[in-house]
């Protein structure tokens, strides 16, 4: 699926998760920070759970993304009452029938954790898994962008009034 203008990260992982068909999904960004080759070491846990988190250890971003990161998944882990580390992640697998049966509304940075506290609401069970980080080499971050914030504030705000 491409959509015609950028409507958002959220709204990417909608339209992939809505034309999925395997019966599992892995979620991950095209820009080489993870190493694909861990799925050996992560794959067993399907078998016990519906979710599994990554966990990026050490996380290999710059200082400021680093404390903007503590920041968020402090802020998250308050408002929505979330048993993750690092809810933004990059690296996720999950059952596809699962995920499409989620009222995912998030466009931007909020879909990480409103597809973590649906998936908790409907009994999934979820586990997080250390996966080692790369630095970014290539596209750009837009997670410092005010825009970006405050967009994922508002949306935070509402998922944390419906929730």
């Amino acid at each position: 699926m491409v959509h015609e203008t950028n409507r958002g990260y959220g709204a990417a992982l909608r339209s992939g998760i809505a034309a999925a068909r395997m019966p599992w999904i892995l979620l991950t960004d095209a820009d080489l920070q993870f190493d694909l080759g861990q799925l050996v070491d992560i794959t067993p846990l399907t078998t016990d759970y519906d979710l599994v988190i990554g966990r990026r250890t050490p996380r290999r971003d710059p200082f400021y993304r680093r404390v903007y990161g503590h920041s968020w998944n402090w802020l998250v882990r308050r408002m929505l009452e979330l048993p993750v580390r690092d809810v933004d992640c990059a690296f996720k697998l999950a059952r596809t029938d699962l995920l499409q049966s989620l009222p995912l509304r998030s466009t931007g940075a909020m879909i990480s954790p409103e597809l973590v506290a649906r998936s908790l609401a409907q009994g999934a069970r979820l586990v997080e898994a250390d996966v080692a980080h790369r630095p970014r080499l290539a596209g750009e971050q837009s997670g410092a962008n005010p825009r970006v914030i405050l967009r994922a504030l508002s949306e935070l705000r509402a998922l944390r009034l419906s929730h």
